[in-house]
């Protein structure tokens, strides 16, 4: 028979243990999340210029373009978008532009800076993966950053990837 203490104590440690046996879960945020409360996607992206020359619209972004949603530096997240590879070896991709469609910076003009996430990788992407949508999960840092491609606005030190099942 247990005594009234001895049970006390494993009902106590019970109670904390699956607190401190798991890490907090990730904030699933999305692309809207990036821009700040209050700010409307149609304010970051001015009218543009078209190249008839190159057949490609070229857009002028304004100072909203590079206003960040401070809420999110620190934050632990999930997000899902696509992969444009700065750094690849035959191990895969451990650092990336994350981006909100296909082919954003490669044959289009870059997304606005509050619309690109740099992201360092603690494992590999695989390189034959390249095309497909991925989640990446960890620490998000809000920063102006410049990069070959244009201003980045976030980057994140990516704990964990999946690939994004819709």
């Amino acid at each position: 028979m247990l005594s009234r203490r001895t049970a006390l104590m494993l009902l106590s440690g019970s109670l904390v243990a699956p607190k401190t046996a798991f890490a907090a879960a990730p904030r699933e945020i999305m692309w809207d999340d990036l821009i700040p409360p209050g700010l409307p996607y149609a304010e970051i992206i001015g009218e543009g210029e078209l190249d008839e020359v190159n057949d490609t619209w070229n857009p002028i972004y304004d100072a909203n373009a590079t206003k960040l949603n401070d809420a999110l530096d620190g934050a632990y997240i999930r997000m899902p978008g696509f992969i444009i590879p700065l750094d690849i070896s035959t191990r895969g991709v451990t650092e990336f532009m994350l981006v909100p469609y296909v082919g954003a910076c490669i044959h289009t003009p870059p997304p606005p800076a509050n619309q690109l996430v740099m992201v360092n990788a603690q494992t590999p992407w695989p390189d034959d993966q390249l095309w497909d949508p991925v989640w990446v999960t960890g620490k998000m840092s809000t920063q102006l950053q410049t990069i070959s491609l244009g201003q980045a606005g976030y980057s994140i030190l990516a704990s964990e990837m999946e690939v994004y099942i819709w």
